[in-house]
């Protein structure tokens, strides 16, 4: 199977349910997923699925299932998502990590920060240091199987007691950064899932 016929099964709600791969030919209606890792029966207690595929090409898309066999669902495409859905996907995670200038014109070092979440087009952090809307940096993102320097925007601040809590999207990723943050998101919603059973 290749890449983009992996995809991340979500329910209505945007909760990650399972990953699945595609058991039919592209195009193909109505599609046969195989569903992975033992978890089909979570599939199955929803009428209405998500699907996330693990190319940027391909939009999110809604489907109703129709049957199973075996870890094997049958699913009939309702409606295709806008391709905004993929990226405002929040997956809430703390790790600790550090802030580059890119410009050194502003300030110098590196600037310790701690994550609140991450998606596919952004990450929301926690820091001391003030940072003016719309500066640009740079953030190393650990989470991923290899740990990635992304170029960040600052769209949000909010003043908190002792700290500023920052939301950002990334800009300018080339294809290879979106996949691994896209997988790091998925991957996470699933183990927020796995957690809360």
């Amino acid at each position: 199977m290749t890449a983009n016929h992996t995809y991340l099964i979500m329910d209505t709600q945007n909760h990650a349910l399972a990953n699945g791969e595609l058991a039919s030919p592209p195009g193909d209606s109505p599609m046969r997923l195989t569903v992975l890792d033992n978890k089909v029966d979570d599939v199955m207690a929803h009428e209405v699925i998500v699907l996330f595929s693990s190319s940027s090409q391909e939009p999110p898309i809604q489907c109703r299932i129709l049957r199973q066999r075996g870890d094997v669902i049958l699913a009939e495409k309702i409606a295709t998502l806008d391709p905004e859905v993929r990226r405002n996907l929040r997956v809430p995670v703390k790790f600790n990590t550090f802030l580059y200038p890119v410009s050194t014109s502003l300030w110098n070092g590196r600037v310790p920060v701690q994550s609140v979440d991450l998606s596919c087009g952004g990450i929301a952090f926690y820091s001391d240091f003030y940072l003016e809307l719309h500066e640009e940096a740079e953030i190393v993102v650990t989470p991923t199987e290899e740990p990635v320097i992304l170029h960040c925007e600052v769209l949000r601040r909010q003043e908190l007691q002792n700290r500023f809590m920052y939301a950002t999207k990334f800009v300018d990723m080339c294809e290879d950064e979106e996949v691994v943050v896209r997988e790091a998101v998925f991957s996470l919603q699933l183990q927020s899932r796995d957690a809360q059973d």
